[in-house]
C-alpha cells in the first residue's frame, strides 16, 4: 500500500478542489474551518497512529525489540543449565541485571532494557522520527496534508505526539516480553535490591513499569532530534540514516574520557540512571537530570524544527 493511499482522503480531497490563484470560486457564505477544532487535531493524531503502527516496517522494528529479551532468556537459560552462574564464571559480566536472572524472572525486563536502550530503541526511534517528514514530502503526500487545513505547526506536534507514543509502546514491548519470557523460564518472588534489601514482588513489578516509563522518557531527545532532521531533507532514508548516524555517534563521544566536562549534556549519558530505582532507597539524582537533559533537547530540537519547517517551501 503507499502512503497516498494510506493518508486520510478528507486532504486529498482539500488538493483536488483547490483552484489556481486568481481564479474566480464562488464558495458560498463564510463558514468556520472545521480543521481547527480539537477534534479534527484528534482525528489527524488518531489517523496517524494507525498509519505509522500498521506499517510493516514499525511492525518489523516492534517484532526485532520483542525478540530481544527472548534471545537473552534462553542464552542464560541455556548457559546456566549446569549450575553455572549467568555471566560468566564470574557472574558479573555481561548487561546489568543478567547475574540476578536466574534468581528472579522479574530481572529479565531490568537487563533486556538495559540490552535494548543503548542502541536498538533509540535506533527504532530514530527510524520513525527521521521518516516523519521527510518521508512525506519523498512520497509527495506531505504537499496534500498542508493543503487540508491542519497547518503546520499542528501538523508538526502530531508527528511527535505520535513518535512518542511509538517510544512507550516500543518500551513496554521490551519489558512485557521480557517479563513473559521471566515468568517462563525462571521463578518469580520477591526482589533484592541492588542495596541488599528486599521488597515484594508486587513492588518489583511497580518499579519495573516505572522504569519502563522512565526508559521511554529518556528517548525524547533522540525523537527531536530525529524530528529535526527530518525537516531538513526530503529523502526519508537520508534523515533516517543521519539520525542513526548521529546516535552512534554521540555513543562514541560519551565513552571518551577527555570529554568528560561535555558528557552530562549528551542525551544518552545518564540513559542506564534507571538501574537506581532498584535500590532502596531509590537515588533520584541522576534520574531527575536525564530528564532535564531530554527536556532541554526537546526544547531546543523541538523548535529548530519548528523554526525550520513552517519556513520551509514545500514542493512535494
Amino acid at each position: 500500500m503507499s502512503r497516498d493511499d494510506e493518508r486520510p482522503t478528507s486532504a486529498v480531497t482539500a488538493a483536488d478542489t483547490a483552484v489556481p490563484d486568481g481564479a474566480p470560486r464562488d464558495d458560498g457564505p463564510a463558514r468556520p474551518v472545521r480543521g481547527t477544532s480539537p477534534l479534527w487535531t484528534l482525528g489527524l493524531l488518531r489517523s496517524e497512529l494507525a498509519i505509522t503502527f500498521r506499517r510493516w516496517r514499525t511492525l518489523a522494528l516492534l517484532a526485532v525489540l520483542a525478540a530481544v529479551p527472548v534471545l537473552v532468556g534462553i542464552a542464560v537459560r541455556i548457559e546456566t543449565g549446569d549450575g553455572s552462574p549467568a555471566g560468566g564464571e564470574q557472574g558479573g559480566a555481561g548487561p546489568a541485571f543478567i547475574s540476578q536472572v536466574t534468581n528472579n524472572g522479574l530481572f529479565l525486563v531490568f537487563t533486556a532494557l538495559a540490552a535494548t536502550l543503548p542502541f536498538f530503541l533509540p535506533m527504532a526511534v530514530g527510524v520513525v522520527a527521521g521518516d516523519a517528514i521527510a518521508g512525506e514530502a519523498n512520497a509527495g503526500t506531505l504537499r496534500y496534508l498542508l493543503v487540508a487545513p491542519a497547518g503546520r505547526t499542528r501538523l508538526l506536534l502530531v508527528k511527535y505526539a505520535t513518535t512518542m507514543v511509538f517510544c512507550l509502546t516500543a518500551t513496554f514491548v521490551v519489558a512485557g516480553s521480557a517479563l513473559a519470557v521471566g515468568a517462563a523460564l525462571f521463578p518469580l518472588g520477591d526482589v533484592t535490591t541492588i542495596s541488599g534489601t528486599r521488597i515484594g514482588f508486587a513492588e518489583g513489578l511497580g518499579r519495573a513499569a516505572l522504569i519502563a516509563v522512565l526508559v521511554a522518557a529518556s528517548l525524547v531527545g533522540i525523537a527531536a532530534l530525529g524530528l529535526f532532521v527530518s525537516t531538513l531533507t526530503n529523502s526519508g532514508i537520508a534523515a533516517m540514516a543521519t539520525t542513526v548516524g548521529l546516535l552512534i555517534t554521540v555513543q562514541i563521544l560519551d565513552q571518551i574520557p577527555q570529554l568528560h566536562a561535555l558528557q552530562p549534556y549528551f542525551f544518552s549519558h545518564y540513559w542506564l540512571s534507571f538501574a537506581d530505582l532498584v535500590r532502596d532507597p531509590v537515588y533520584w539524582h541522576d534520574m531527575v537530570r536525564n530528564l532535564g537533559v531530554q527536556a532541554l533537547y526537546a526544547v531546543v530540537f523541538g523548535s529548530a524544527a519548528w523554526a525550520r519547517f513552517t519556513a520551509k517551501d514545500v514542493t512535494a
